[in-house]
């Protein structure tokens, strides 16, 4: 039985649960499994792997893809009252690729089972707009990513990254390896690390053992522009 917070949680989260019948309802709260993951846990592992719809109440969380050669290249992050549309790919016509959900900081999430999930699909037109407007949303998230592989410098990218890593910690010193940004980017360890040493070369980063400390903020904005 869901508590009165965690209802709150459903109902702020689902657009659609507004629109449900009383059995439709009943049957979300009945389906709902609650669930905690800890750093590094993988929340979806392939394409043959289909668990259902994930709700993040709290955490963070990050999709990325794996080339044939084994890069990395991160697709977006999710953090909280974020909804994890493509643990349910297998719900979703015409998606076959693998997309990995790797947990990066301890969360808390529900999980709409994929059979669940499904008829509510079928039943309600409500649950099918939520559904596309979702899949609009990531898409679009992923096609910036791509944009920016393709056609953005790397010193710009790598730029923006850091600025989005000081705005996810609220913090100019950021725990993370070189090896760390080169999956996150889609490139060498050893590209990020000779940017990295430019970087600190021309005063805006400190570097040390696994932190990067950012000294002049204006200086890495200006680099994205």
């Amino acid at each position: 039985m869901l508590s009165r917070e965690d209802l709150s949680f459903i109902q702020d989260t689902l657009s659609f649960w507004k629109n449900l019948n009383k059995e439709q309802k009943k049957l979300l709260e009945h389906a709902l499994v609650k669930k905690q993951f800890n750093v590094g846990e993988s929340m979806r592992g392939n394409s043959e792997y289909c668990a259902g719809l994930f709700l993040i109440q709290q955490g963070q969380v990050r999709a990325y893809i794996i080339s044939e050669s084994g890069k990395e290249i991160t697709l977006y992050r999710l953090f909280d009252r974020d909804v994890c549309i493509f643990s349910a790919s297998c719900i979703l016509k015409n998606i076959n690729f693998d997309i990995f959900v790797e947990v990066e900081k301890e969360t808390k999430a529900f999980l709409i089972p994929t059979a669940s999930f499904l008829k509510l699909s079928k039943e309600s037109i409500a649950v099918q707009s939520f559904t596309n407007d979702l899949m609009a949303s990531r898409f679009s998230e992923v096609m910036w990513i791509m944009e920016q592989a393709l056609f953005t410098s790397f010193d710009k990218r790598l730029a923006n990254f850091l600025l989005d890593q000081i705005a996810i910690e609220e913090s100019n010193t950021l725990k993370v390896t070189h090896e760390r940004i080169a999956n996150d980017l889609g490139t060498a360890r050893e590209v990020v690390t000779r940017m990295l040493k430019y970087f600190q070369s021309e005063g805006i980063v400190e570097l040390n053992r696994k932190t990067v400390k950012i000294l002049d903020e204006n200086k890495l904005y200006q680099l994205t522009q």
